[in-house]
Formats: C-alpha cells, structure tokens, sequence
C-alpha cells in the first residue's frame, strides 16, 4: 500500500491547498493514523468550520478513524475550542477539528488534541502521524468503529459564561465581526444571556468569504469592523478569525488595540478571583505584562511562543491564565485551553466594573511602554533566516544588549528591548520592538533593526 502527501504537515497542524495538498483520500489516512498514534479508549469528538471542503473531509476524517476502529462523536459545525471543550468531557478520547483558521478559501487543515485538550503538535505526535500516513504504514481494524451525532453547544456556552456574571454587566453597545466565520451562531447563543445590544456584520457562516478572508490581523481586514464602530458609535468592536479561537479588539474610537496590551489587562483581571496566580507570557513583548501582572500581586513566566508550548508551560506551573501578542489566550478553568469567547466576555465585564472607555483601559499602558506591533519581514530561506538572527544578535550583543534565547532572540537595553524569530508557519522573521515611554526611540530603533536584518 503506497502512502499519501504529506505536504499539508506543519509544526502544530495540518494545513494545506485543496485538492493537491489535502483531500478526502488524505484525510481518511489521517483519521487511521490518529488511531493508530492515540489508542483512544473512548469515542472521538470531530467538528469542523464552515469551509467548502469542510464537512466532505469531517466525513472521511471519521470513515478513517471508524475503519482503524476507534468510535466518533461529530459535533458538527463549531470553533475549535469547541472542540477542545468536548475533548476535555467525560468519556471522551480525543479530538479533531477541520479548519484552516484564517487561510484562504481554497485551504483547509487539522489540528488535534487527546482527551483533556492535550495538544498533538510536531513533538508530541504528530511527526509520528505524518510518517505513517507518508508510508502508507495503515492497518484497518477488525472490529469497525461506531458514530453519533451529539450537540455539546449548551454545555460550551455555559462553560465560557462561567468566567462572568452576566447579571453584573451593564447595557452597552458593541458591534461585533465574525467574518462569514463560524462564530455567529455561538454569538447568538452567548448574547441570549447578556444586557448587551449588538451590531452583527459579516455573520452567516459562508466558507466563500464574501468580505475576503477572516484574519483581523491584516491592517485592511480591520476597516469594515472599524467603520461601523465609528458609525454605529458602540463602545466596543470585536472581530475574530475563522474557527474563532482568536478574537481582536476596537476601542470606541475605532482604534484596533494591539494584542499585547490585551493580555496585561486580561491576566489583571484573571488575579482578581487568584491572588498570587502564575501568568505565562511570551517573549516577544514583555515589559507591560511583566509590570502589570507583578503589580497585581502575581508571578509573571515566560514561555515559548505557540500554542502547544504555553499549554505545556501552564499545565506545568498550574497558571490560571496565558496570554500570547498574537491573540491568543488560554484559561486553566477552560482545560488550559486557548479561547476566542471568553476574552470578550472579561473585556465587557472589565468595562462594566470600572466604567471607563475602553481606549482608556489600554492607553496608560501604551504611553508606558509603546511597541512596534509585529513586523514581518520575508526571506524565503531557511538558512537565511537563522544566518540574519545571528548576525542581528552579534551586533546588539557587542553593544551590550542583555541577551534572552527562549524563542528566537531577544536583547534588552535599558531603555528598549527587541524579539526576532522564525515564523513557525510562513517563510518571514518575525520582529518585535518596544521601549520605556519613548516613541521616538521606537521609530528609531524599529527602522534600525530592518535596515540590518535587510542587510
């Protein structure tokens, strides 16, 4: 039995171009592998998104694991924490999503975690799966494996309305930007029990993306969302990507507010109900987070930037909270798990609690310590890449800059600091800058650091 491409394998995921880098007959094979990596001792919880191709593959996900004789659950059409959440039930063995997040309408992809949400990622599995599906190294099992259908909805809904108390919201306006995403119908759910009026744009699921691809992260993905904000004159904007596990956020002047700052005022509030509680961070931006959760009388830990590190760190440390630049942030009271609903939740309850303006619950912290926002700067090679890292590092090394190697490089001076690293998932070196109060230090220093990894 010949094997299959396996071009779609990642670091954390699959993901790949239909049909020449993933298809059913892939899928299918990536379904017996998972069986055959996991042993799952109970049925396995499969859901999918709202792509084109989602639910042909959602089905041979499932023919395959059913063949390898292990039982499924499918869920339906749901974000990937949804997934998560049901991974993480009693009596449940496992899980899959398909999705490709915020690629373009022409990819879709897998991620995959063990029963507790335990992430499988390139070395906890993965590369295992993707050798075997490459081998063709696959055996069926005697005995088929059983699917039902089953709802778990309700039971995630409650489980993310857990983190507030809705009866202590106040009425406000916030307009809010799935993308033609999935997280329309669980919005729907959520806002039955809130005093919240929403503007709803962008909402039907619709795998055609008909507003172009749902990643807020893009500078012009953000100015449909901001404009109305302005118009609709809401006290908040939220957006998310297309399996909704990252949400991003508007002030009520329609400004996008970076997600480093966002995780300062999300750990503050995580402490009030932990006092004393770990916070995992990662390297990339460090100064805000570091102040503010120290302030709040909780201890500050680094980790490798990626989803399947900061799980790894939080489970080890018992962190009630993790929060990534990128958008990502993760719960010890939702398995550890990274959400794109609860953090709008909290952001809402914070407004309620202080009764101040968004823009001003982030404006102190950005006046403190002002960043560069990730820059991304292409070079294709992988050689390259690590060679510009290293001779970035001699220079800001021999001019005394202290050094950091959790992920990529970091080196800080007194008065600024930077991070530069691969991208796990494109071909581009990622750099972050931030400063001490002083925006023109920012600019300088940003504009510095490009002209000598352009070199």
């Amino acid at each position: 039995m010949g094997g299959q491409s396996t071009a779609a394998f990642g670091s954390y995921d699959v993901r790949g171009r239909i049909p020449d880098e993933l298809n059913a007959d892939i899928v299918y094979d990536i379904g017996r592998a998972y069986v055959q990596l996991v042993r799952p001792d109970a049925p396995v919880a499969v859901g999918r998104d709202m792509r084109l191709s989602s639910e042909e593959l959602a089905d041979a996900l499932i023919r395959g694991l059913n063949d390898a004789g292990a039982d499924a659950v499918d869920i339906g059409m749901v974000g990937t924490e949804v997934i998560y959440f049901a991974s993480a039930q009693q009596g449940v063995g496992g899980g899959i999503m398909v999705t490709a997040s915020h690629n373009p309408s022409d990819y879709n992809g897998l991620k995959f975690v063990r029963s507790g949400a335990r992430p499988i990622s390139g070395d906890t599995g993965l590369r295992e799966m993707e050798a075997m599906v490459a081998e063709g190294n696959l055996q069926n099992a005697a005995q088929k494996g059983q699917t039902r259908r089953e709802n778990v909805d309700e039971a995630y809904v409650s489980s993310v309305l857990s983190f507030i108390d809705p009866q202590e919201l106040e009425a406000m306006d916030v307009v809010v930007n799935p993308g033609n995403g999935c997280a329309g119908p669980f919005l729907d759910m959520i806002a039955g029990h809130l005093p919240i009026s929403f503007t709803r744009m962008d909402y039907e699921p619709d795998g055609t993306f008909p507003h172009g691809v749902p990643n807020p992260l893009k500078p012009e993905n953000r100015l449909r969302t901001a404009e109305m904000v302005k118009s609709s004159g809401a006290a908040l904007g939220i957006a998310w990507d297309g399996d909704f596990d990252r949400c991003f956020f508007f002030d009520e002047n329609a400004q996008f507010i970076e997600g480093y700052y966002l995780v300062g005022l999300l750990a503050q509030r995580m402490l009030k109900n932990a006092p004393g509680a770990k916070i995992i961070h990662d390297p990339r931006l460090v100064w805000n987070t570091v102040e503010v959760v120290t302030q709040a009388g909780g201890v500050p830990v680094q980790s490798k930037t990626g989803h399947a590190f900061i799980k790894e760190r939080m489970r080890a440390e018992d962190a009630v909270y993790g929060g990534e630049m990128s958008a990502h942030h993760y719960f010890r009271d939702f398995n550890y798990a990274d959400s794109g609903m609860i953090p709008w939740l909290l952001v809402v309850d914070i407004l309620s609690r202080r009764g101040e303006p968004m823009s001003s619950l982030v404006a102190e912290r950005e006046e403190r310590f002002p960043c560069s926002g990730e820059i991304n700067v292409d070079v294709a090679d992988a050689s390259a890449q690590q060679a510009t890292i290293e001779r970035v590092r001699e220079v800001y090394q021999s001019m005394g800059g202290e050094l950091d190697l959790t992920d990529g490089i970091s080196l800080a001076f007194d008065n600024w600091r930077f991070n530069l690293r691969t991208s796990n998932t494109e071909p581009v070196i990622r750099l972050n800058v931030e400063t001490r109060g002083d925006r023109a230090l920012l600019e300088e220093k940003t504009e510095e650091l490009l002209q000598q990894i352009r070199g």
